[in-house]
C-alpha cells in the first residue's frame, strides 16, 4: 500500500491540501464556530473525508484481490481468509489513523481551535469509529466491479458524495435539504457534534437522532451492496 501513490494521495495528501485551502485562512478560519473556530470545523470535515476514502479504497482493493484468486490461495495457508480480512482491516485503520493525524496536526499548526482537549479526542474517535462503515461501501463496489479500476471508482463516487453532503462547503436551501439524505452527511455531522452540537451555518440544528438514523440507514444500504456483490461474484464463477 505504501507504493500505491494513488491511494496515498486520496487518503492523506488530498484531505490535508483541502484543509489548507479551505480552513487555514486566518481571516476566515479564526472566526468562532460553536465550541471552537471555523478552522476546526473544516479540519474535522477533511479528516472524516480522508478516513472514508481510506476505508473505501483499501477494502475495494481487497475485494478485487479476492476476485483474482488471491483469497482462494490464502485459504490454503494457515492464515486463512480470517487472517487476510483481519490484516486488511488493520491496514485500513492504520492509514485512516495516519490521515486523521496528518489533518489534525496541520490544523493544530495553522490555528484550528477547540475549547477542550477532550473535544479533539472525542472528534477523532467518532471519525475513526464511524468511518469503518465505508469499508462496506468499498467492499461492495470491489465485488460488483471486479477490476483494478474499482478503487478509483469508489473514491471518485465518495468525492461526489462529499460535494453533495455538506462536507466541502456549507450548503443552504434545496441543496442542504438534499444533503441530509446523502451517505456522508450524518457521518460528518456527528464528527462535528463536539464542536457544533448539530448547529449549521444557517442557524438551524440537526437533531442527534436524525444524524444517527442517517448513518444506520446508509450502513444497511452498504451491507446490501456487499450482499449484491457477493451474489454477482458467485454468479460469475
Amino acid at each position: 500500500m505504501a507504493r500505491n501513490g494513488y491511494t496515498l494521495a486520496f487518503t492523506i495528501v488530498m484531505p490535508v491540501v483541502m484543509y489548507v485551502i479551505f480552513g487555514a485562512t486566518p481571516e476566515y478560519g479564526s472566526m468562532d464556530a460553536g465550541n471552537g473556530n471555523v478552522s476546526f470545523s473544516v479540519m474535522v470535515s477533511m479528516a472524516a473525508y480522508g478516513v472514508a476514502t481510506s476505508m473505501t479504497s483499501l477494502t475495494s482493493l481487497a475485494a478485487t484481490e479476492a476476485q483474482q484468486g488471491w483469497g482462494r490461495q490464502l485459504a490454503l495457508t494457515p492464515a486463512g481468509l480470517r487472517g487476510y480480512a483481519a490484516v486488511k482491516v488493520a491496514v485500513a485503520l492504520f492509514y485512516s489513523a495516519i490521515s486523521v493525524v496528518a489533518v489534525f496536526l496541520t490544523g493544530a499548526l495553522t490555528g484550528a481551535a477547540m475549547d477542550t482537549a477532550g473535544g479533539w479526542l472525542a472528534t477523532a474517535g467518532i471519525i475513526l469509529g464511524i468511518g469503518l462503515i465505508y469499508g462496506l461501501f468499498g467492499l461492495g463496489v470491489g465485488l460488483i466491479f471486479p477490476s483494478d479500476a474499482a478503487s478509483g471508482l469508489a473514491s471518485m463516487t465518495l468525492t461526489l458524495f462529499a460535494f453533495f453532503g455538506n462536507v466541502f462547503m456549507p450548503l443552504s436551501g434545496v441543496m442542504l435539504d438534499i444533503a441530509h439524505y446523502t451517505p456522508l452527511y450524518g457521518y460528518v455531522a456527528l464528527a462535528r457534534w463536539p464542536l457544533s452540537e448539530g448547529y449549521l451555518s444557517d442557524g438551524s440544528q440537526d437533531p442527534l437522532w436524525a444524524l444517527i438514523l442517517n448513518v444506520v440507514a446508509w450502513t444497511a444500504v452498504f451491507v446490501g451492496l456487499v450482499f449484491l456483490g457477493l451474489r454477482r461474484s458467485r454468479a460469475r464463477h
